[in-house]
């Protein structure tokens, strides 16, 4: 874990909040890096995060998506 995080360029502390869940949202670049020295592709990441959370949409940044949260 130590290299992993020093090569994405976070602490190891940061990365075990990430793991532990301690972190609920973590910054996009914090998350980008982590999977390039993962190996892992943000779309195959984005397609597990979605497959767990029951299918949830990304935000969409539209500019008639304001529209559907005020509804």
């Amino acid at each position: 874990m130590l290299s992993t995080a020093l090569d994405a360029g976070v602490s190891p502390e940061t990365l075990r909040k990430i793991e532990s869940g301690r972190v609920a949202t973590p910054a996009f670049p914090t998350i980008a890096a982590i999977a390039d020295v993962l190996g892992l592709s943000l779309d195959a990441l984005w397609a597990e995060i979605n497959q767990s959370d029951g299918g949830v949409e990304p935000a969409r940044s539209d500019r008639h998506a304001g529209e559907r949260l005020v509804s």
